[in-house]
């Protein structure tokens, strides 16, 4: 992309050009490695027991510069936006090359896709009107239901401006808003709590959260859920057929599956996954994508941090496995191309292959027909925590929102399911696949050796057969 206007360089009274040279020495006999330049503003507000608890505003700002040779990182980073900074940075990472030899990759293609508007989220609406937002979410949930105990709303926005200056000359630049909604609403009945919860967002201004047709949904979604369980009923326990709701439980394919699909833990071989290009590891009709091109989705970014354009990489098609999501590093120590995956949480990190949308293709099944083929089952629809071990894709995910399925039929809703599995595994087990492939709200936080980036998850009504349900009572 272009560069807007010389963000950093006007900022900070950088030059430029002695800036490309520090780079350039720095990399000198490098395969790879990129000055990457931050900028970010952000603040979040929530409320709780019927106040504002917290307002934070905050500013970050920094630099981190890599030189890559061979499977060795050199790596430095520092809040000082200066070229004294930059340049004791390159005396530290030019070591990892010094008598390499390397040649330096070809660098990122380049487009004039944008994704995303330049607008400052914190910019598009007052102070005032955030917190008079909250303050009506918090009323609106209390004058519902006289059930309502506590209310919970918070509102976050972020502003951030990258640069990724490579050796040559090349430079790519982004400028990334991204806001966030929630409502969390407990209930109360004959002594007995429950809570129920809803977020949103993505890559915009506030303007559409501020809407009421949209917060008023988001309040009415969180109470229906903490409603619903007020009546549930003790999980059942034991090897069931499961059906998952479209949307967030793309969530378990996301942490089951799509770690498992990340090109270091492949190219190491400790992924379930590693080895297995061409090979079928999933049901017929299983299409699995990640998707970074999507306008305004949380997960999606019109350049990686590298400066790759991102892409719709085909992971798992009609049950074969196509290929693998790669950073520049893990992509040319493999031999393939890099799919635009690369992602650090910040100017502080280093870059590794990340998930960007990921998400199931829908399938030819109506969901009314995918539910009336359970005689007995779960029919999950919310998720919440969960725990993966990339290593052999095992996982336990807890439901915050389920039902039993009798004779075809939704019944009751149970509280304490947990999904007890292998990601693998449970991928042979789809049996149907439903026509209303959906994508989640826009809530979608992951997490990689201590780093979180923002995601996206989807997927159609799935049925699972012989999932392990781990609850108190005994399955029927």
């Amino acid at each position: 992309m272009s560069n807007p206007g010389d963000l950093f360089f006007s900022r900070t009274g950088m030059d430029r050009g002695r800036v490309q040279a520090t780079v350039d020495d720095a990399l000198k006999g490098a395969d790879d490695g990129e000055l990457y330049l931050e900028y970010s503003q952000s603040e979040s507000f929530s409320f709780d027991d019927g106040r504002l608890k917290a307002a934070t505003f905050d500013t970050t700002q920094g630099f981190g510069l890599r030189s890559v040779a061979g499977e060795v990182t050199g790596y430095a980073h520092a809040t000082d936006l200066s070229e004294e900074a930059i340049r004791r940075a390159a005396d530290t990472v030019r070591a990892v090359s010094k008598g390499y030899g390397g040649v330096a990759a070809e660098g990122p293609a380049r487009t004039n896709r944008k994704l995303y508007t330049d607008i400052d989220p914190l910019g598009s609406a007052s102070f005032e009107v955030k917190v008079k937002l909250l303050e009506e979410m918090n009323a609106y949930a209390r004058a519902k239901d006289s059930r309502v105990r506590q209310v919970s709303c918070s509102l976050s926005g972020e502003w951030q401006q990258v640069e990724i200056i490579r050796a040559g000359g090349a430079a790519y630049t982004d400028i990334r808003p991204l806001v966030r909604i929630g409502v969390s609403v407990v209930v109360e009945q004959d002594g007995r709590q429950e809570s129920g919860s809803f977020g949103g967002g993505g890559r915009g201004s506030y303007e559409i959260y501020l809407q009421p047709d949209y917060w008023h949904d988001a309040v009415d979604e969180a109470l229906r859920q903490a409603l619903v369980n007020l009546d549930s009923v003790p999980a059942p326990a034991g090897e069931m057929t499961v059906v998952l709701g479209p949307g967030w439980p793309g969530i378990l394919l996301h942490e089951a599956i799509g770690h498992g699909l990340e090109g270091d833990f492949n190219r190491k071989k400790t992924s379930a996954f590693a080895g297995l290009l061409g090979e079928r590891v999933a049901a017929p009709g299983v299409t699995v994508v990640d998707d970074g091109t999507i306008d305004g989705r949380r997960g999606s970014l019109s350049v990686d941090d590298e400066g790759t354009p991102t892409s719709r990489t085909v992971l798992i098609e009609d049950g074969i496995l196509k290929g693998y999501m790669q950073d520049r590093q893990n992509a040319r120590l493999m031999g393939v191309a890099p799919t635009g995956n690369g992602r650090r949480q910040s100017y502080a990190n280093q870059v590794m292959p990340r998930m960007t949308n990921t998400y199931m293709l829908g399938g030819d099944k109506d969901p009314g027909e995918i539910l009336a083929s359970v005689k007995n089952g779960v029919y999950a629809t919310n998720f919440g925590g969960g725990q993966v071990d990339i290593t052999n894709g095992k996982f336990v995910f807890t439901c915050t929102e389920a039902y039993l399925i009798e004779n075809g039929k939704i019944g009751p809703a149970i509280k304490g399911a947990t999904l007890i599995g292998n990601g693998p595994d449970a991928l042979t087990r789809v049996k149907m696949i439903g026509n209303d492939m959906k994508l989640d709200a826009g809530i979608g936080t992951c997490g990689k050796n201590g780093q979180s980036v923002p995601v996206g998850v989807g997927q159609p009504t799935l049925r699972l057969d012989g999932l392990t349900i781990g609850g108190t009572a005994q399955a029927a």
